[in-house]
């Protein structure tokens, strides 16, 4: 397969995978255009030891954390910066939340959400992601994260507990 034939196939998979982690359509483009310029540069290293579509689901899923960690550096960067200067243009405000297809009225609700999903520890983020939002099997979820099956049931198990704690705490405090 070439990597137009990779791209045209797999595309919206690796766009809809980036757009669970940063909630906006021109980040999940960006990461897209990253995970496409990798695998142009590694292709000849695929081992196919795993589906191609795992190999992409891990490429996405790092680029997307690490576009997250760099979009946290810069924030904390424009804080410490705001913190020395009194521009008012300094500080760093996070984007909307930019999903498309969620209806108007529903847009805050499910951006409150997904900041709350953005909260849980990376691991479980992404078990949580691939289960229920990429519906991928147990199996297919356990290899692209590496681990084993009761390894990513237990994470997922732990990343739902802590959403229901913290969606409990967010009612309580509109109280």
């Amino acid at each position: 397969m070439n990597l137009q034939e990779i791209y045209d196939t797999y595309k919206s998979l690796v766009f809809n995978c980036a757009l669970q982690y940063v909630q906006n359509r021109e980040d999940a483009e960006e990461i897209t255009q990253d995970v496409f310029l990798s695998v142009h540069d590694n292709l000849g290293n695929f081992k196919q030891n795993s589906k191609l579509s795992t190999w992409l689901y891990r490429i996405t899923i790092n680029k997307s954390i690490d576009f997250l960690k760099w979009r946290q550096r810069k924030k904390r960067f424009a804080i410490l910066t705001n913190l020395f200067k009194t521009e008012e243009n300094l500080f760093f405000e996070p984007k909307e939340f930019n999903h498309p297809g969620v209806l108007l009225e529903d847009k805050e609700e499910l951006g409150q959400l997904f900041a709350l999903i953005n909260s849980l520890p990376e691991n479980q983020k992404t078990a949580l992601i691939l289960l229920k939002i990429e519906d991928l099997s147990q199996k297919e979820a356990a290899e692209v994260m590496q681990i084993s099956t009761k390894a990513l049931e237990s994470l997922f198990q732990r990343a739902k507990i802590n959403l229901e704690k913290m969606l409990l705490k967010a009612k309580e405090n509109k109280k």
